[in-house]
């Protein structure tokens, strides 16, 4: 299918499909229809079989301040309790859509990040964080619950229960050096390069094993509410299913062969998609 949203940029290249929010002079506040959009395409990725990775990224200086106050807050009055309602399961489904999504996804976070936007980058997989970049939970500053979109149930996997207690209860703003600190971000860069280094990250997963990837997502979701040997069972089974794949046999082949691997479907243009020196494929 032909992807060609109306509320943001997104294009593909190499296998890696970007997604810019683009509405700069309100920071990249989603409104309505954006939400509903972001939702649909993402959900559609999961049937593209050329994206491989997925960034998310805002245009200019924020990566996204969260809902449009013009936009949502005022029209949000005038509902019911159901209107509420089907607005907030509008952007949980987006959020859920991210988890879903059997690629890797990758926060390019350039700057403000906020209210939704901060939920936004903390569904995805990896966060690269501009050095401008500040995070904030700030739904209790308008006199909302903390937990929002799933942010109470994500938010203490990646910062562990005090400290996203702190930051849903309190919603105060997270520099990227604290965010850095207390692991809610994976690498922090200089302002410039903050795309860049998310685009590196992308293709180097684009250029790995997609199947395995994909499984990769599958079990840190799955396990979250198994027991341990439940988990252990569950990874011997996708393991083993990965073993039949043809990309277990590629690296091995490469391996033997000292060549570079080539996983199923990924560009042939990668030039550090080597095989790895030393380390034999289990």
């Amino acid at each position: 299918m032909t992807i060609s949203p109306k509320g943001f940029r997104y294009a593909l290249d190499a296998g890696v499909a970007t997604i810019t929010l683009d509405r700069p002079d309100r920071l990249n506040a989603l409104t309505f229809a954006i939400y509903e959009e972001l939702r649909d395409v993402i959900a559609a990725l999961d049937h593209e079989p050329d994206v491989r990775a997925v960034i998310i990224t805002g245009e200019g200086r924020a990566f996204c301040s969260g809902g449009d106050v013009e936009d949502i807050i005022g029209e949000l009055f005038s509902r019911d309790m159901q209107g509420m309602l089907a607005f907030t399961r509008v952007t949980g489904a987006l959020i859920a859509n991210i988890r879903k999504l059997r690629r890797p996804v990758i926060a390019a976070v350039n700057g403000t990040c906020v209210g939704a936007g901060a939920v936004m980058a903390l569904a995805c997989d990896f966060r690269i964080a501009s050095e401008k970049a500040k995070f904030g939970f700030i739904f209790p500053k308008v006199g909302l619950c903390g937990a929002d979109m799933g942010a109470a149930y994500l938010l203490p996997r990646v910062i562990g229960l005090a400290r996203a207690s702190e930051l849903l209860f309190l919603g105060d703003i997270v520099t990227a050096e604290d965010a850095l600190r207390i692991g809610l971000v994976n690498k922090v860069v200089p302002n410039d390069e903050c795309v860049a280094e998310a685009r590196k990250l992308a293709v180097r997963l684009a250029s790995g094993p997609a199947f395995a990837h994909a499984m990769t997502k599958q079990m840190l979701e799955s396990e979250h509410t198994m027991a341990l040997a439940e988990a252990i069972e569950a990874e011997a089974q996708a393991q083993a299913i990965c073993m039949m794949h043809p990309d277990f046999r590629a690296a091995f082949d490469a391996w033997t062969e000292k060549r570079p691997i080539h996983f199923a479907g990924a560009p042939t243009d990668f030039q550090d998609a080597k095989s790895p020196k030393g380390d034999k494929p289990t």
